[in-house]
């Protein structure tokens, strides 16, 4: 009988404290970053979440929450008008002045990398499991999307053993105005990489381009991006402001397509792996199942 009592106390001792640490993690959560927000509800965080920034646009449930504006430009009234206990973002994030402001309050700061690299990613998921209790499941997590990219980069093999890599740019615009173009050590570039492309820009981070560049590098594939419009306004605004398109390769090839802007902000997000494949039947047409 006394081992049965202390076999139920110690069970309601360790479920006591459970629940007192499920209380101690922050509960009213204001995320700014795309892939920062999606991983959030992704380990089964979303609930938590009282607002977002406007680069957090998946899932579409994220659109019904308020805004706190641009995760590179918030206000510390917009941020702290909703109560929150925990503001999450990468070092994108600022202003600085009012990421402090937002401390001062008392609210708890959290800065993750936006670094393109597994490692990288996998450091991320394990603090933010961390900070929502879900430490297995951000485990679990990175090993199925580790799995994802595993398979990619063996399609990608063994399709480049008869097929050379395309020259591919990247162009980040804005309602087709001048562009800039995707270089080294960015999101972006990662993607274009991974999904088998080789990009034909030599620079680091987002720089604008000369039309004489654009014309002189004549890439095969073109990747535009716009963060004002969609679909062929998107793509009609890009060429009517930028006609030196036109004369590329890849124009005349029929070979430009459309990436969602949104993967591209805050590091490595759980989307990208889907977004590689279509990236890949774009730079390797015909190679289903190689």
């Amino acid at each position: 009988m006394r081992l049965s009592t202390r076999v139920a106390a110690l069970c309601v001792g360790l479920l006591v404290s459970h629940q007192a640490m499920a209380a101690e993690l922050p509960q009213r959560w204001v995320s700014a970053g795309g892939a920062l927000s999606e991983w959030v509800s992704a380990l089964g965080g979303e609930s938590k979440l009282v607002g977002v920034d406007t680069t957090s646009q998946h899932p579409e449930s994220l659109k019904t929450l308020p805004s706190v504006g641009y995760q590179r430009q918030l206000s510390a009234e917009g941020v702290l008008s909703l109560r929150p206990q925990i503001l999450v973002g990468t070092e994108e994030m600022g202003p600085p002045s009012v990421l402090s402001q937002i401390r001062s309050a008392g609210v708890q700061v959290e800065l993750f990398s936006a670094q393109p690299d597994l490692p990288t990613l996998q450091g991320n998921l394990q603090h933010l499991g961390k900070l929502l209790g879900a430490e297995d499941r951000a485990s679990q997590v990175f090993q199925t999307y580790q799995q994802q990219l595993d398979q990619q980069q063996a399609r990608v093999s063994q399709v480049q053993l008869k097929h050379k890599a395309p020259g591919v740019l990247l162009l980040l615009g804005h309602a087709g105005g001048k562009p800039l173009i995707a270089g080294k050590d960015t999101a972006a570039d990662w993607l274009l990489q991974q999904a088998g492309g080789h990009n034909l820009a030599t620079h680091t981070g987002y720089k604008p381009f000369s039309v004489e560049s654009l014309a002189s590098l004549n890439p095969e594939v073109l990747v535009f991006a716009d963060r004002a419009l969609t679909g062929d306004a998107a793509r009609a605004a890009l060429f009517k402001e930028n006609p030196i398109l036109s004369s590329t390769r890849a124009a005349k090839d029929g070979r430009v397509m459309e990436l969602d802007p949104t993967l591209l902000v805050g590091g490595l997000g759980p989307r990208l792996p889907e977004s590689l494949t279509r990236l890949s039947d774009e730079f390797y047409p015909g190679t289903t199942g190689q």
